[in-house]
């Protein structure tokens, strides 16, 4: 084996690179600058009519075989035999990747503090959708630096805030950048608190121009406790909140002057509606200065609806359209979002911010839910009453589909020795106010309420929710399971079923399941309905018929007493006015009898 032999064999898939090896070979004095480039050069491998320079071989080559590694340059471990002739990868592709890593550097950090930032939402169960997001707030210190005056953070520490919760870490730097928001919050979650805080900061103190925010509820018990929130949280800061109670004096009390004194307005969409259309009682309100515009339970809000004073959706884009501050703010909050609201939202909001916390649409993690098969309505009543002769921890919450059935169930369990109201729509607002208070103040252990109790309202310490009547849909069931378990708290749903209730059970045991809970597998077998079964069963309740056989005998009774009534009524024949004679006249037409006889006789 000669000379030319080894070097071939040493050379054998060698990359080599023209261009480099033809500046560097006439450098050496090697070649000619202006000749073509000679056939040899073209190969990776030398021909057998190549020519080799001995002092070449000789003197230079020993210098170049070395490591990438031992050059220090990091690259691919690569091994160079001449100038330009390189084994399994070169320096110039590891000085490549050098200079590429050095100009991603900045890129790289924003990447890792994005992954932090993933990791804390990851952490806290916060999906978030849209541009620009800003990274969560998770104590109360971060909130400062945003802004937020320290005698705000010290009234949030004083309702027991002992940092953000999930939606409020994610809901506050979006809103104090301004930016229009739709959230959605497991019940009891803190959502009140996440838009109450940067709307006072947004209002910046007292400025006595008129409403400058204003909050939208579903019922009147919800914006009453949004009210008392408001003046908590807003406490040292001069800021003014105010809750319309009386349409009839709403008008002359939040007149033109008398409304500048009020920051903060909150109330229900049909009484502002009505304050906001031209009447004989006085102008009508203004909204032309209002910066931030919150409806809660904003699905509640967006459902259709007919009726003198339409929908709640009617009602909504008519204050929607009031609102005409350029710069206005809008967030809605609620437990649960259809695709429907998210739709208007994208297409209505200025670039808007969505976020949600939790598995969407599912109770929360701390209630204890099952569900109870009992027969028919004799056995839910049968299964309650045993509930309660077992022992139970008050307060208790028990909803029923209508307000006939949550009277019906008040005078049943009134008798049974626990101290029980009923809510409903019928009641007076004095009254229901005052119910509410009671509650509240633990003089009533156990309240029977319909669907309006179920919205928003947070009972402190509810250790009890039972479903007489079966909720209609997921989200009603949510929304009532929601009153207990809240802010942490442990707590426990019981939701009663029959036949009739069937169609609506696998829906209820889905919700249940994601919430992180068991049930039956039979139960998630069910046949699931079609479109028109769906829309079918949200509209139409089934007919529960009656609570029990003593409220059935009643039921009877009343019905016998009104049939009899009616039959005596038609029983009795009156003389129209016109043949009626006045007894008076009578008497003096009429002849009497003897003397009648005399008369004949003479």
């Amino acid at each position: 084996m000669n000379t030319y032999d080894i070097f071939r064999n040493l050379t054998r898939g060698i990359k080599f690179n023209h261009k480099k090896f033809k500046n560097d070979f006439t450098k050496s004095g090697g070649g000619h600058k202006n000749d073509d480039k000679p056939k040899s050069e073209t190969n990776h491998t030398p021909g057998p009519n190549t020519t080799i320079q001995d002092s070449t071989a000789t003197q230079e080559a020993p210098p170049s075989i070395k490591s990438e590694n031992e050059d220090g340059d990091g690259g691919g471990g690569g091994v160079t035999v001449l100038a330009g002739v390189e084994l399994g990868g070169g320096a110039a592709d590891g000085r490549k990747k050098k200079k590429k890593s050095k100009k991603d550097s900045h890129q790289l950090q924003l990447e890792q503090q994005q992954e932090q930032v993933n990791h804390m939402r990851n952490k806290l169960g916060i999906s978030v959708w849209g541009s620009d997001i800003p990274p969560p707030v998770d104590n109360f210190d971060k909130v400062v630096e945003c802004g937020v005056s320290l005698v705000m953070v010290n009234n949030l520490r004083n309702q027991g805030y002992q940092e953000p919760t999930p939606v409020q870490a994610q809901a506050w730097p979006l809103l104090l950048q301004g930016r229009d928001l739709l959230a959605a919050a497991p019940t009891g979650s803190g959502k009140t608190a996440g838009f109450v805080v940067p709307m006072l900061h947004q209002l910046r103190g007292p400025q006595r121009r008129g409403f400058r925010a204003l909050i939208l509820t579903p019922t009147r018990e919800l914006a009453r406790q949004i009210h008392r929130e408001c003046g908590r949280l807003a406490e040292g800061l001069g800021i003014r909140a105010t809750v319309i109670t009386n349409v009839n004096k709403a008008r002359a009390k939040y007149g033109p002057q008398s409304a500048k004194k009020i920051d903060v307005l909150v109330t229900t969409p049909n009484r502002l509606v009505y304050l906001l259309r031209e009447s004989d009682d006085g102008p009508p309100l203004s909204l032309n200065n209002v910066e931030m515009l919150v409806v809660d339970e904003s699905d509640r809000l967006f459902e259709e609806g007919g009726g003198k004073g339409g929908g709640f959706r009617d009602q909504l884009a008519e204050i929607y359209r009031a609102c005409t501050h350029p710069a206005v703010i809008r967030a809605f909050f609620s437990a649960t979002h259809s695709h429907q609201v998210q739709q208007w939202c994208a297409t209505n909001l200025n670039n808007p911010a969505m976020i949600n916390v939790g598995v969407r649409n599912t109770a929360c993690k701390d209630v204890h839910q099952t569900l109870t098969f009992c027969g028919d309505e004799e056995g839910k009543l049968i299964s309650l009453r045993e509930i309660f002769r077992k022992g139970y921890e008050p307060p208790v919450l028990v909803f029923v589909q209508t307000k006939e059935r949550a009277k019906h169930l008040f005078r049943e369990l009134v008798f049974d020795n626990l101290m029980v109201d009923a809510i409903h729509a019928d009641r007076t607002q004095t009254q229901r106010d005052n119910v509410v208070r009671a509650f509240r103040e633990r003089k009533i252990w156990v309240l029977v309420c319909t669907e309006l109790m179920s919205r928003g309202i947070d009972f402190k310490g509810v250790n009890l929710v039972i479903n007489y009547d079966f909720p209609p849909s997921t989200v009603s069931y949510i929304h009532r399971v929601g009153r207990t378990g809240r802010a942490g708290r442990q707590g426990q749903a019981i939701t009663f079923w029959t036949m009739l209730d069937k169609p609506y059970l696998r829906s209820i045991a889905q919700v249940i399941q994601m919430s992180g809970q068991e049930v039956p597998q039979w139960m998630l077998d069910l046949k699931k309905p079609n479109k028109s079964e769906k829309k079918m069963l949200a509209t139409k309740q089934p007919d529960r018929g009656h609570l029990s056989q003593a409220v059935l005998h009643e039921q009877l009774e009343k019905k016998k007493k009104r049939q009899m009534k009616a039959r005596r009524n038609k029983g009795k024949k009156r003389m129209p006015e016109t043949e009626k004679t006045p007894k008076v006249a009578a008497e003096t037409t009429t002849t009497p009898r003897k003397k009648r006889k005399k008369d004949s006789q003479e």
